[in-house]
């Protein structure tokens, strides 16, 4: 699959439900990409699964301070001073789910804003590599790089990607190290939370499988008051 450079036209809106965006993108994977690449990568959600032991509803989250692709600080207690934080952790500009989940939310962020919630995004990558996925895919809320995945870990997200799986990742030049600017080899699973202005969890959505993305839709319901 061939995904847009800096130097290519804006992103143009995609009105589908991301359900049915990602199932176009899995539905691609499992045509170009071989079967025992897809057998690692399942082991990998399957053995996620096994071990989950996540930020669950009605947790309080750890506070933080991360830069966004600007190198600008931002903090959770200033942005829940101002209403609701929807959190997206993802893995990194190089998943073409994780893109389409972002460029998804980057089209409800004004309903977002309408329920006087804020919209963040996390990953494990530098600032830089934050910097170029916001201008090219044009997304209008903070990315935020959590360096060493230390609040991934606090949510209780973060794992090492196995040692059979980083040979796949390199034999397609998906380079952890340089993106993350670490050599841990550590990624957050992917996952969704909203956060009430004292730091409660109200929703929350992790999934191993990072074919699998709650819609935006979902997000504007529970925003709105649908938990309350």
């Amino acid at each position: 699959m061939k995904w847009r450079s800096l130097e290519e036209a804006a992103p143009v809106e995609d009105n589908r439900s991301l359900r049915e965006q990602l199932a176009e993108r899995k539905e691609l994977s499992a045509k170009y990409v071989p079967k025992e690449t897809q057998a690692i990568h399942a082991r990998v959600i399957a053995e996620l699964k096994a071990q989950s032991n996540s930020l669950s509803p009605r947790a309080k989250a750890p506070e933080f301070l991360l830069n966004d692709h600007n190198g600008k600080p931002i903090s959770s207690a200033e942005l829940l001073n101002r209403g609701r934080l929807v959190i997206c952790f993802f893995r990194g500009r190089w998943c073409p789910f994780c893109v389409g989940q972002l460029e998804a939310m980057n089209q409800i962020l004004p309903s977002i804003v309408q329920a006087q919630a804020s919209l963040v995004a996390i990953s494990p990558q530098t600032v830089q590599q934050s910097f170029f996925m916001a201008d090219q895919h044009k997304l209008r809320f903070p990315l935020l790089s959590d360096s060493a995945n230390q609040v991934a870990k606090q949510f209780g997200l973060a794992y090492r990607v196995p040692d059979y799986q980083q040979e796949v990742y390199r034999r397609v030049f998906i380079n952890l190290p340089f993106t993350n600017g670490d050599e841990s080899w550590e990624l957050p699973i992917p996952a969704t939370y909203i956060l009430d202005r004292n730091g409660a969890v109200i929703y929350a959505s992790i999934n191993p499988d990072y074919t699998v993305r709650p819609e935006p839709s979902e997000i504007l319901v529970k925003l709105k008051g649908g938990l309350l």
